[in-house]
């Protein structure tokens, strides 16, 4: 049940292909006194937001780079977060109250349209000035218009209209190491070479998801439970259908998703390049659902140089 692939720095690189979903993405441009502010409203804004398959309300991360003052509306260090939905409303539903509730009460924040040139907008500045009270005023920062906003401190501007597009969701590979350990210090160094891509966010805890998924199961009435074939602790239970070689003892996964799907195939190259590097990593593969749901059927190998 094991394919063989392609090798890249003495590590098994397995024929397979991830399956990426075509999902609704919205991106806000958060600016602060500093990066370190900005930062913080948006690991706030989008706490709580792994994977619809386990049943989140929407998915959602921070990208890893910085966007500059010189890049930015009011000429102040930002950062970019994203969030995603299968649907523009789904976005718009979960965005308003985490706006409100990190990022307008976060210190210092501004809130800019991340996707200026996305041709479907969400209207939600309007809805957020309402906060004023009465006290909100019309705004243009930047060449951008919106709302300013008081607050204790002085003001908070957000722009009216916030662009969403599709983009591409589910890229991911699975890393396999003799060990836990040697799987997750690989893990680590994935996620290292994934965060200096732009225009992609890993919505799992720190980047690393431990709970790889199959669509439905096999026994209860669940849209998503565990991919058992790719689990090496089910290895000896189920020899017929594990994706598991021998002597692996730990694995994770690192979950992608990108404005583009080129974003995505480069994010994915960076870190499985990263992983195979260290040493205990015994195979790289990726999780798919049979090509039976994602719109992008990539395979590692084309992925690669």
């Amino acid at each position: 049940m094991v394919a063989k692939g392609l090798e890249l720095e003495g590590v098994e690189v397995e024929d397979t292909f991830y399956e990426g979903f075509a999902n609704w993405c919205c991106r806000l441009l958060i600016t602060a006194e500093t990066e370190g502010w900005a930062r913080t409203a948006a690991r706030a804004a989008t706490g709580f937001a792994t994977s619809m398959m386990l049943g989140s309300l929407v998915e959602a991360g921070v990208e890893g780079p910085g966007v500059p003052e010189d890049r930015t509306p009011d000429g102040r260090p930002g950062v970019h977060a994203q969030f995603w939905h299968l649907t523009r409303l789904g976005i718009k539903a979960q965005l308003m109250p985490r706006i409100g509730q990190c990022i307008l009460t976060c210190p210092t924040t501004r809130l800019f349209d991340g996707l200026p040139g996305a041709k479907r907008r969400l209207r939600i500045g309007p809805a957020i000035r309402l906060f004023g009270d009465g006290f909100e005023e019309k705004a243009e920062i930047g060449g951008r218009k919106g709302w300013r906003i008081p607050v204790m401190e002085g003001e908070f501007f957000i722009e009216n209209y916030f662009g969403a597009k599709l983009g591409v969701a589910n890229g991911n590979f699975v890393i396999m190491g003799r060990t836990g350990d040697a799987a997750l210090r690989a893990a680590l160094k994935a996620v290292e070479a994934v965060g200096k891509v732009e225009g992609v966010i890993l919505p799992f805890p720190s980047g690393i998801c431990r709970l790889g998924l199959k669509a439905r199961s096999r026994r209860y009435k669940l849209p998503a439970s565990i991919n058992h074939p790719l689990y090496p602790t089910l290895r000896e239970a189920i020899p017929d259908e594990t994706r598991v070689p021998e002597g692996v003892g730990g694995a994770y996964q690192i979950v992608v998703n990108g404005l583009s799907l080129d974003a995505v195939n480069r994010a994915i190259a960076q870190g499985i390049k990263a992983a195979a590097r260290v040493s205990g990593v015994v195979r790289i593969t990726a999780s798919n659902f049979g090509g039976r749901l994602g719109r992008h059927r990539v395979y590692l190998s084309d992925v690669l140089p």
